[in-house]
């Protein structure tokens, strides 16, 4: 059975004028959290498209790229998209719900701002609306500052003392420390510590596009440490 069959049942079950946020009280232990997951990451990218006011080809694409989705699945996916554009329940509903179903495993919850990162910049633009709403979002989910500075490092070009930041260490720090901070990375971006934690398979790639930027930092710095050496 796919995840997406599994998200219409979920659906279905909801009663006459029932919220999609209602979803969520229902998807808080394994192996529905990881359902829950993609509802949540469906339902926040739709919220976020109404407050930027507009859903491009190209957020399209990159939500494809976070799950891949089947001809035969698209309607479902479709389904969950409009009802949280419909539904009169603020993103900040959504995230509150989100937050509680993952508390336990705030990792999860990491994961879920990347890939609402990854729609965000697929037009390569950091739009003002997106910040604001990303910035909302995180702050819902208590994500300590540093890990959400590291992980919009990682999605958005051009940030200040960018291979630092995105390995979550202090500019400059030095090579013994850079180099634990990437060990831990590297082993906590695992495919099977993400699908432990409830990221669906269909979602793995966000991590290998992580794990990408993760040793491209780390090559940088060792690159840059070394030029300085000699």
């Amino acid at each position: 059975m796919s995840i997406w069959t599994r998200i219409t049942e979920a659906l279905s079950a909801l009663t006459a004028g029932e919220g999609l946020s209602a979803v969520f009280d229902r998807l808080r232990t394994p192996p529905e959290r990881s359902v829950g997951f993609a509802i949540a990451v469906i339902a926040l990218s739709a919220k976020m498209a109404k407050a930027d006011g507009r859903v491009t080809r190209s957020e399209v694409m990159a939500f494809r790229e976070v799950f891949h989705i089947a001809p035969e699945d698209e309607a479902g996916a479709a389904r969950v998209f409009n009802l949280a554009r419909q539904d009169v329940a603020g993103f900040d509903v959504y995230a509150r719900r989100i937050q509680s179903m993952f508390r336990d495993q705030p990792e999860t919850l990491y994961d879920l701002m990347e890939g609402l990162f990854h729609i965000a910049m697929a037009d390569g633009l950091y739009h003002e609306a997106e910040a604001a709403f990303l910035e909302q979002v995180a702050e819902i989910f208590e994500l300590p500052p540093a890990r959400f500075a590291a992980l919009r490092a990682r999605a958005v070009p051009n940030q200040k003392c960018d291979p630092y930041t995105v390995l979550g260490v202090e500019c400059g720090a030095d090579l013994a420390t850079t180099r634990a901070a990437w060990r831990k990375l590297v082993r906590e971006n695992h495919p099977d510590v993400l699908m432990s934690r409830g990221l669906p398979e269909e979602a793995i790639g966000m991590a290998q596009k992580r794990l990408i930027e993760i040793n491209r930092a780390w090559d940088e710095i060792q690159e840059t440490t070394t030029s300085g050496a000699a």
